[in-house]
C-alpha cells in the first residue's frame, strides 16, 4: 500500500522549550520559569497541540559532508523506488539524500550495522521533502519500546510524516553477545515489541493512558512531562525477515515486509507471500494493503568484463547467505541442495572455494543479471507484481552504474516500453 495512503496532512516540529525564548510555546517572558511554560504547554487540548504542531515549520539541516554515493535502487509501474544509504558516517546522509531525490528516488533507507539507523536519517529529513525515509532495518531488542517509539516519533515530526519504521530480530549471537539482551521466542517478541510500540504511540497522540499488558513487556507509566504530544501522522511499522514465520507475522501486525535480497521468485511465491497472506487473513487484515519491499542482487554493466567482475563477487555473496541454515528455505524454493556443503565448507573457513559451488543459473534466480542498457526492462519483467518498493543491491568496489547514467536507468524504468 503506497505510504501516501497512509500519510496525513503536513505537519512539523513541535514547539520546544528554549532558555533563549525562541521556539518554546510562548516567549520567554521575566519573572516565567521554564516549569511555568512547560505546565501551561501541558495544559492545552491535544487539538491545541497538534495545531501549533501543523503551524511549525521544517529545521533546514545544513551539514558539510564528504560523501560516497548511496546504492542505486530502481522502480517501473507503481514500484516505488528506494535509494539504501551504504554504512558510511551519519553525516553522508545529507549529500545522499540531496543526491536521491535529485535523480527520482522515492525512498531513503538506512541499515543497523557500523552506524546508527536513526541518526542519518535526522540529516536526510532536513536535506529533502519528498523522499520516503527509513529503516530497514533497525533491530528491535537491541533498545526498548519506549525508546524506539521516541526516536520514531520525532523523525516523523522532523520529516512531515514521512518516516517508516523497519524492525528485525537480527539472530541470538548479535543480541545476547553484541548487545547484552535476552533473546527468547524471537516471533513473539517481535509481536509483542510492536504492540508496544503502537501503545506508546495511542497515549501520545490521543491522550489516553498508557496501559499496556502484554507477553513480554508492561507499560503503564506516562506522565504529561514525559509526553511529546500529537503530531497528526502515522508511522507504517515494516519488519524484515526470512521463511515463513515472519511472513505470516508481517501479514498479522505490520504495514509492510522487507523481503532480504537472498530471495528468488519460487520463494516469494511458495513462501512469503503465501505466509502474509495466511496472516493477515486470520486476522481479518487485507492481504493487499501490506507493502512488499525488496532490494535484490544485480549484476550489470556496460561492457562483458563487467558483468563477469559483478558475477563473481554476487556469487561469493550468494554462497555466504546459502550456507547458513536460517536461509535454506530459500534453496528449498527452488530444489537447491547445496546448502548442507556450503555450511561445511564455512566451518572449515573455505570461504574462497564456496563460490565455485554457485553456477550462473543460481545467480540469474538469485538476481537480475542483465547489460545495463537491457537492466530496467529486465528487473520490470521480474518484480512487476510482486513486490510494491524495489531497491538494487550491487557488489564489488565499484557501483555497476555509473552516476551518469543513473538517471537514464530510472527514466528507462518509468516509461511504458514494455
Amino acid at each position: 500500500m503506497p505510504i501516501e495512503a497512509r500519510r496525513s496532512a503536513y505537519a512539523g516540529p513541535m514547539p520546544v522549550i528554549s532558555v533563549t525564548g525562541v521556539g518554546g510555546p510562548s516567549e520567554r517572558k521575566a519573572g516565567v520559569s521554564a516549569r511555568s511554560e512547560v505546565g501551561t504547554w501541558m495544559k492545552r487540548s491535544r487539538a491545541d497541540q497538534t495545531r501549533a504542531a501543523t503551524a511549525a515549520t521544517v529545521p533546514t539541516i545544513l551539514v558539510s559532508v564528504l560523501i560516497v554515493a548511496p546504492r542505486v535502487s530502481l522502480y517501473r509501474d507503481d514500484m516505488k523506488i528506494d535509494a539504501y544509504f551504504p554504512p558510511d558516517p551519519p553525516e553522508n546522509a545529507v549529500l545522499g539524500a540531496t543526491e536521491a531525490a535529485s535523480r527520482g528516488f522515492d525512498g531513503f533507507f538506512t541499515s543497523e550495522t557500523r552506524h546508527d539507523p536513526f541518526l542519518p536519517l535526522v540529516l536526510a529529513a532536513g536535506a529533502s521533502t519528498d523522499l520516503d525515509l527509513g529503516t530497514a532495518i533497525a533491530v528491535a531488542f537491541a533498545r526498548s519500546p519506549m525508546v524506539t517509539a521516541m526516536t520514531s516519533w520525532d523523525l516523523a515530526r522532523l520529516s512531515g510524516g514521512r518516516f517508516i519504521l523497519g524492525l528485525g530480530t537480527q539472530v541470538k549471537p548479535h543480541i545476547t553477545r553484541r548487545f547484552g539482551m535476552d533473546w527468547e521466542r524471537p516471533t513473539d517478541h517481535l509481536r509483542d515489541y510492536i504492540g508496544a510500540v503502537r501503545a506508546i504511540w495511542e497515549t501520545w497522540e490521543n491522550g489516553s493512558p498508557l496501559r499496556y499488558n502484554g507477553e513480554f513487556y508492561r507499560l503503564s507509566l506516562m506522565t504529561p512531562f514525559f509526553d511529546p504530544g500529537p503530531i497528526g501522522h502515522e508511522i507504517p511499522i515494516f519488519i524484515a525477515g526470512v521463511g515463513p514465520v515472519l511472513s505470516r507475522l508481517a501479514g498479522e501486525v505490520a504495514d509492510g515486509f522487507h523481503i532480504h535480497p537472498f530471495h528468488t521468485v519460487p520463494y516469494l511465491e511458495s513462501v512469503v507471500i503465501p505466509g502474509i497472506e495466511s496472516g493477515a487473513l486470520d486476522t481479518g487484515r487485507n492481504p493487499g494493503a501490506l507493502t512488499k519491499a525488496s532490494a535484490v542482487f544485480v549484476v550489470t554493466g556496460e561492457k562483458q568484463h563487467e558483468l563477469e567482475k559483478q558475477m563473481v563477487a554476487v556469487k561469493q555473496q550468494i554462497a555466504f547467505y546459502a550456507s547458513t541454515p536460517s536461509y535454506r528455505p530459500v534453496l528449498e524454493a527452488s530444489g537447491w541442495d547445496f546448502g548442507e556443503q556450503l555450511n561445511t565448507m564455512s566451518r572449515k573457513g573455505q570461504w574462497e572455494e564456496m563460490a565455485g559451488l554457485i553456477t550462473d543459473d543460481v545467480v540469474s534466480q538469485v538476481g537480475v543479471v542483465a547489460p545495463l542498457d537491457d537492466l530496467g526492462d529486465a528487473i520490470a519483467n521480474r518484480y512487476r507484481g510482486l513486490v510494491d518498493r524495489l531497491g538494487i543491491y550491487t557488489l564489488g568496489s565499484e557501483s555497476a552504474i555509473p552516476d551518469g547514467r543513473i538517471g537514464e536507468v530510472i527514466a528507462a524504468l518509468k516509461s511504458p516500453s514494455i
